[in-house]
């Protein structure tokens, strides 16, 4: 005889599954933390990249050939295009900058066209974005944050065209940029007097005849200068310096895809044990679209999406993938490393792929993976928004701690009305449990510095907090240090937390303590550049402060 229990849990599962499949609804989930924000209705475009600056605004961009936004440029100033597709003479914005802390937004040019494209942050701090579609192929585009500063474009600044690639910084200052639609190789930015366009096998090894499955590879910087660098379902440890694989990894088990248009996502967990002769660095990717997905979703129909992670410690000699299962399956999902270091799996849908109505049922509800937790009890379903987020949405960690959530779009065009998934011009904020105010007391408040301008390598600073909690225990305080990524496509490039922990805690009077960090040992571990300095009490972050490294 079937137990009562399982009858009424298999009518549960159903239920869950209806509901999930209907867009603006809100799905049952099994945990009640965190919140949403809706913080602008329209933004005038579809956030289909976001790169936080080191001014705490944010750029957007969708792409110029959409047709006209709802966001006008200033007056008199226009796109003058003959090359573009749809409107050759545009006079609305497909680019903004956001302002966080005033919640307000401005409109941006782009002269050429930057759909699926890259990028990342220089050292200096400007945003260097390269390549996309038709007329913006070969472009290197630049942002230098200022109130009123606006793209500036170098003509042929790439020799091969950049279509869906990834950019990572480098530890000598360069961005390295793999990849990208028919090209199974990578070049360097900015350039030196030889055009350099160098040839990767692996790339092309893991390209399926007619469906790709390898493009925006996920590319992390390992602790010993390598690249390690995933597509499809493997990944190689690469010496770029070099042009040599220097360690192939096995298979992820079962094969399946995880890159785009089976767009899965990956972080690089955060380092830690930085004063560690031997310093582990490991992977974890998460989520995508079974072989086969991509065909199926152009003849309407939409297979389940992967419901499994994939882990695997890079540096060990003999590496091997550990596979866990997500609450929830997703496709083109976004994960977000937090401040206290555990990751933020969010946006994306439970069936299809990646590309242009593609994608079915979306997944309203955040997971929240706790990788220091032991395996089985490390996911967490938190609470749901209302927006579906499908196809080019976006997310980015803000240096108060909050996810900033645009995007979606799985339309050739802006698209309102009569679909299922109209084009999403809306921005979000998703406020993780340790924002809530029941965690005031554990809190840190970073009183002094404001902000560190120049950091150095191996040296030790302080920063000096209040805690009003009733017991401040020296080893529940550490110091994080994040680098702010270039989103788009469910991978965000150059993401980086390392945990610094602390030299010493002492306290001053008053709630306040002195909290001292040793930085990094080198540009291995953190490439120079911006990053956001957080202060953890119990797992309860402070509000970031911007530091460069030096």
């Amino acid at each position: 005889m079937v137990a009562p229990s399982f009858i009424f849990s298999i009518i549960l599962l159903l239920l869950q599954l209806l509901f999930a499949s209907l867009p603006h609804h809100r799905t049952f989930t099994s945990a009640a933390d965190g919140s949403w924000q809706l913080l602008q209705k329209s933004i005038g475009i579809s956030a289909m990249h976001m790169q936080l600056l080191r001014n705490d605004r944010v750029i957007m961009f969708d792409r110029t050939d959409f047709g006209p936004s709802n966001l006008s440029l200033p007056t008199r100033k226009c796109r003058n295009d003959p090359t573009d597709t749809v409107l050759q003479v545009d006079c609305t914005a497909h680019s903004v900058e956001y302002d966080v802390f005033a919640n307000k937004f401005r409109a941006l040019t782009v002269q050429t066209d930057v759909w699926c494209s890259s990028g990342a942050i220089m050292p200096n701090g400007n945003l260097f974005q390269t390549g996309g579609f038709n007329d913006g192929e070969r472009r290197v585009r630049v942002f230098n944050p200022c109130r009123t500063c606006d793209w500036n474009e170098i003509p042929n600044g790439l020799t091969a065209k950049r279509w869906y690639a990834s950019n990572h910084i480098l530890p000598d200052g360069r961005q390295i940029i793999v990849g990208g639609r028919g090209q199974f190789n990578y070049e360097f930015i900015p350039k030196n007097i030889v055009a350099n366009k160098i040839n990767l096998p692996f790339l092309s090894e893991t390209n399926d005849k007619g469906i790709e499955n390898n493009l925006y590879p996920f590319v992390f910087l390992n602790v010993d200068g390598n690249l390690f660098i995933f597509a499809n379902n493997r990944a190689i440890l690469f010496d770029y310096m070099n042009n040599i694989v220097v360690k192939k990894y096995p298979m992820i088990p079962g094969g399946e895809p995880r890159s785009y248009p089976s767009t899965g996502s990956a972080v690089l967990l955060p380092l830690k044990n930085l004063k560690a002769a031997a310093i582990e660095a490991e992977v974890l990717v998460c989520g995508g679209a079974p072989k086969g997905s991509y065909l199926q979703s152009l003849k309407g129909t939409f297979m389940a999406a992967l419901n499994t992670c994939a882990r695997i410690k890079i540096t060990d000699p003999n590496p091997e993938w550990v596979m866990e299962t997500m609450p929830l399956a997703r496709v083109m999902g976004d994960m977000i490393l937090l401040p206290n270091g555990n990751v933020l799996l969010i946006n994306g849908a439970s069936s299809g792929t990646a590309g242009w109505e593609q994608g079915r049922d979306p997944v309203l509800s955040p997971v929240l993976y706790q990788p220091n937790n032991n395996i089985g009890s490390r996911f967490e379903v938190q609470n749901p928004t209302t927006i579906p987020r499908m196809y080019h949405s976006t997310a980015a960690l803000l240096r108060d701690g909050r996810v900033l959530v645009g995007g979606s779009n799985p339309h050739a065009f802006y698209n309102f009305t009569g679909i299922l998934f109209p084009t999403e011009l809306s921005l979000e904020a998703f406020s993780p449990a340790y924002l809530d105010a029941k965690f005031d007391k554990l809190r840190p408040t970073i009183i002094a510095p404001k902000s560190m301008s120049g950091i150095r390598y191996r040296k030790k600073y302080t920063i000096q907090v209040v805690i009003n909690s009733d017991k401040v225990d020296e080893s529940s305080v550490s110091v994080t240090m994040f680098a702010p990524a270039f989103n788009t496509h469910s991978f965000s490039m150059n993401q980086r937390l390392l945990v610094l922990g602390n030299e010493k805690v002492t306290a001053v009077g008053n709630s306040m303590y002195n909290v001292e960090a040793m930085m990094p040992k080198s540009g291995n571990l953190a490439p120079s550049g911006f990053y956001l300095l957080f202060v953890v009490h119990q797992g309860i972050p402070s509000k970031g402060i911007w530091a460069r490294l030096h």
